[in-house]
């Protein structure tokens, strides 16, 4: 297959990209791309490289991120910051995060309370609202796409991936994708579906903050769907009794089956939770900490690293030229789904799963007996 070519005005040709940047190391490689720390020569200023080549583009979601990420900027989003071309590569220049993901801060924390989670899924709407005014459906939020702007205790957190996102100008959306345990309902039913699944996706991650473990956990994906396609999920004693009533009723409205009954992000943002002082202060560290390590090993959420992470080695970087150690192998992603020919949630619960895997991509197609 030949390769194809991305056309956007505002990308930049060049013979050779090391002649403009510094490559630094190796912050994370998959299936289709790797990624670099690198120091522009011009500035000195630091980047993450995404590298991706022409011939594997039909692989992957490169055009589609490009184009939502050059749409949007907001201080809660990684930001494009430029694009260049070679004969053989593509090139995205992305801001650096330097802070780590989501779930490592918490663990790596000493106190958190729910009012840390208030605050962190404020950001997250905040970001997920603007995308939505804007037209664009993220379709694959999840913990690991939540990282911090800077090792900084009050660090912002950014929304990261975009290669799922949708430019839903009319609204509405068919293509089945998403990342099990996130996805919400409709998505597995294969009905249409809108901005909402965003809203879906944040109520898992908010019930994930609070407890430390998801609200749709099952080791056979059949009854997994099964309970999310039923909203099916509940606060288990002991490790919901200390946690708020108002918080509990954010959840309840995030994670409504029925998209049109659940709360849009405006609704989420004017909720007490989020706005008001109903999120208690108490310290819930050890009981959330403790089921994170119980239910999400640590390495299980260590994915291939994108074009916005780049961990404390950055520091030692600013600070020396040398050559950094070789990294180790980066993990493997999460398996994404698409659900082929689901015309009900009843027909949902005879599925025979196919496994595709490309180098360290495993995708999941359901197929209807």
């Amino acid at each position: 297959m030949g390769r194809k070519e991305i056309n956007c005005s505002w990308k930049k040709i060049t013979n050779n990209i090391k002649d403009i940047f510094d490559f630094k190391e190796v912050l994370g490689s998959g299936s289709f791309s790797e990624v670099y720390l690198v120091r522009e020569r011009k500035t000195g200023n630091f980047y993450a490289l995404k590298c991706v080549k022409k011939k594997q583009l039909h692989h992957s979601n490169l055009e589609n991120e490009i184009k939502v990420l050059k749409r949007i900027k907001h201080d809660n989003v990684v930001g494009l910051e430029d694009f260049y071309e070679t004969r053989t590569h593509y090139y995205l220049v992305m801001e650096l995060v330097s802070g780590g993901e989501l779930f490592d801060r918490i663990l790596d924390r000493g106190v958190y309370t729910e009012k840390d989670a208030s605050r962190v899924i404020k950001q997250v709407l905040e970001a997920v609202s603007y995308l939505h005014q804007n037209s664009i459906v993220h379709r694959d939020l999840k913990p690991e796409n939540l990282l911090y702007y800077s090792s900084e205790e009050n660090a912002k957190i950014m929304i990261s991936d975009f290669g799922l996102s949708k430019m839903a100008d009319h609204g509405v959306m068919s293509t089945a994708c998403g990342t099990p345990g996130y996805v919400a309902p409709e998505v597995l039913a294969q009905k249409p579906y809108s901005k909402a699944v965003d809203c879906w996706s944040i109520g898992v991650i908010t019930y994930i903050l609070l407890s430390g473990y998801p609200p749709f956990y099952e080791e056979n994906e059949t009854r997994l769907f099964s309970k999310i396609m039923k909203a099916e999920y509940a606060f288990h004693s002991p490790y919901w009794d200390e946690i708020s009533e108002s918080a509990k009723d954010f959840i309840r409205h995030m994670l409504e089956k029925n998209p049109n009954k659940r709360f849009t992000t405006e609704q989420a943002l004017s909720h007490a939770w989020i706005i008001g002082d109903t999120a208690h202060n108490d310290n819930i560290i050890q009981s959330v900490g403790e089921q994170m390590q119980k239910t999400f090993a640590k390495s299980k959420w260590k994915r291939v690293i994108n074009a916005t992470v780049v961990v404390s080695r950055m520091r030692r970087l600013q600070l020396s030229h040398a050559d950094p150690p070789a990294p180790a192998p980066a993990p493997a992603p999460a398996p994404l789904i698409q659900v082929l020919d689901v015309s009900s949630p009843e027909m949902c619960l005879n599925l025979i799963f196919v496994f595709q895997t490309h180098a360290r991509c495993c995708i999941r197609y359901i197929y209807v007996l």
